[in-house]
């Protein structure tokens, strides 16, 4: 039924037992897989008359978020040749994920997107928001939800 999964990650114990979860439900299903994840943008923030608050460069934020991308976009690769799962990364910077995410499933050309969802409820979800539950909302391309 399902023949590319895209799988967002965000380095979370969540997020991977989601992707490992993702991982075996491709193989059952011959599928591939596409990992994903959202570098956030650097954050300007000016205090004052403009001066910039966090000591970092752009250079030095940009590097660290490429760094921390290739690591959970290894993991999950990994995991699929453990698992004999074909496997793309992706990654895109955006503070927006969950548009991010769904943008990466309709540009790659996946049928699913498989994600783990925080489960919040109540007043905090409602305050934090959910990615999941944006995707959910948004997303035009079917959304299998683990928990």
């Amino acid at each position: 039924m399902f023949k590319h999964i895209l799988v967002p990650t965000d380095g979370s114990e969540l997020s991977r037992a989601a992707a490992k979860r993702a991982i075996s439900f491709a193989s059952e299903a011959g599928a591939r897989v596409t990992a994903f994840y959202a570098k956030p943008e650097y954050p300007i923030a000016y205090f004052g008359e403009g001066a910039l608050i966090d000591p970092t460069t752009p250079e030095k934020f940009t590097e660290m978020a490429e760094q921390q991308a290739s690591q959970y976009l290894a993991e999950v690769t990994a995991w699929c040749q453990e698992a004999g799962v074909e496997c793309s990364t992706l990654s895109t910077t955006s503070d927006i994920p969950y548009e991010a995410i769904i943008n990466a499933a309709e540009q790659s050309g996946c049928d699913l997107i498989f994600m783990a969802s925080h489960g919040r409820k109540g007043i905090s979800g409602f305050l934090l928001g959910s990615e999941t539950n944006k995707v959910l909302t948004h997303s035009k391309v079917p959304v299998l939800v683990y928990r």
